[in-house]
């Protein structure tokens, strides 16, 4: 298996790179910021957005990444004034565009898992005529959240006579409604009788009453976070940073010293420090499955994010910036050269990240005022869930992070 994580272009290693392959790295990611940002207007962007424009915006959030990780490396080659006004700026594009995205796929992460939780394999089927904007947020749901409504104020007998009414009208629904109540619990338990039965049976009153909490919150702070997307890609400020990126493309603000420097201590300067970070971590107790170390303080007040998660995402930011770095010492072809060991790792932290932003968004519902009780403890349930799932993620990361890597000469 150590032949998955071969590494042929070790920084500290092979030909010399220097500023000028600096530049030329950092030219390269103006130009396809720039070129993200004119497929973006040729797409244009309606209320939910198109797919195209939704992939402009991801190419225009990877671009803005590698230009800043690039400044913040190899500052020391680079005009300082110049980068610490542009950094913040880049930031600011990267994280504007990137709420949107966030918040569809936590919704999508935590609907999943209610289904999940409550028996189901998959989400159910999407209609036709579901609008692209709510797609995150399955019709069968906002279907079993009225139906959970329904059957919190009437008596469960009546709640299936009319789920077997609308499954099968023709099929008998009154017969079963009419039934006696043992007749009618063999015949649930006989099996569904079409495949809708199970997208309404596999959730309970609160998981759907749950599921539709969420779907309420996240869709509205995802619509607020596109309008926030388009009116910064509008504004004057946004404007500002693309002048200076169209600058970038084709000047470069080196130093006079950067023609002539290495670029392979920076690069292993950013990697000693994501090497210390890691060495911070809790591994051991990582590498033991099962731990429950997530769940503790999942109990406390404080609505800030989970003291515990923050050094797992420094390392995941601190991984990213050793990858930009390796793709800038590589030359051209340095985004083709993938070390697998890496890439393993940036994958699970990204899972940790998920999960503990899932988390909080599940407590942050189950905070809402007058709730059920079922639907707070759906909600409760769901958060231990997605903890659970922080704590496979570190496992994860703590079994690829140990395998060594075999470098080739």
């Amino acid at each position: 298996m150590a032949q998955q994580h071969l590494d042929p272009t070790n920084p500290l290693t092979g030909p010399a790179a220097t500023g000028d392959a600096l530049a030329g790295y950092l030219r390269a990611q103006a130009t396809e910021f720039l070129r993200a940002l004119r497929l973006h207007r040729e797409t244009g962007s309606g209320a939910s957005g198109s797919e195209g424009s939704a992939e402009a915006a991801r190419a225009l959030r990877r671009s803005a990444r590698r230009i800043s990780a690039g400044l913040h490396t190899f500052q020391s080659l680079l005009d300082s004034d110049w980068c610490e006004a542009m950094r913040p700026e880049l930031a600011w594009v990267s994280g504007t565009l990137a709420m949107e995205h966030a918040y569809t796929a936590r919704l999508e992460r935590l609907l999943t898992a209610l289904h999940r939780l409550s028996g189901s394999t998959a989400l159910p089927g999407q209609t036709a005529g579901t609008a692209a904007g709510r797609a995150d947020a399955p019709a069968g749901t906002r279907a079993d959240s009225t139906a959970g409504t329904r059957a919190d104020s009437t008596a469960s007998g009546r709640a299936d006579s009319a789920a077997g009414g609308r499954t099968g009208p023709a099929a008998g629904g009154r017969t079963a409604a009419a039934a006696p109540l043992p007749q009618r619990a063999a015949a649930r338990d006989a099996g569904p009788r079409s495949p809708s039965a199970p997208e309404r049976g596999n959730l309970t009153v609160g998981a759907a009453k749950a599921g539709a909490l969420l779907d309420r919150q996240l869709t509205l702070a995802r619509t607020r976070a596109h309008s926030t997307a388009l009116q910064a890609l509008g504004s004057s400020r946004f404007h500002a940073v693309a002048d200076k990126v169209a600058v970038l493309a084709s000047e470069v603000p080196l130093t006079r010293a950067a023609g002539s420097t290495d670029l392979r201590p920076l690069a292993a300067a950013a990697q000693d420090r994501l090497a210390d970070a890691v060495a911070a971590l809790p591994l051991v107790t990582a590498g033991n499955p099962y731990n429950a170390a997530a769940l503790v303080h999942g109990l406390s007040p404080d609505t800030v994010p989970h003291p515990q998660d923050a050094p797992w995402h420094q390392v995941r930011l601190l991984l990213r910036l050793h990858r930009y770095a390796r793709e800038a010492v590589n030359g051209p072809k340095g985004n083709a050269v993938v070390d697998l060991r890496l890439l393993s790792a940036g994958r699970a932290l990204n899972r940790h990240r998920d999960a503990s932003e899932a988390a909080a968004a599940a407590a942050q519902a189950a905070r809402t005022p007058r709730i059920a009780p079922a639907t707070a403890y759906a909600l409760g349930v769901l958060h231990a869930d997605q903890r659970h799932e922080v704590e496979a993620a570190r496992f994860a990361f703590q079994q690829c992070w140990q395998k060594e890597t075999v470098r080739t000469s």
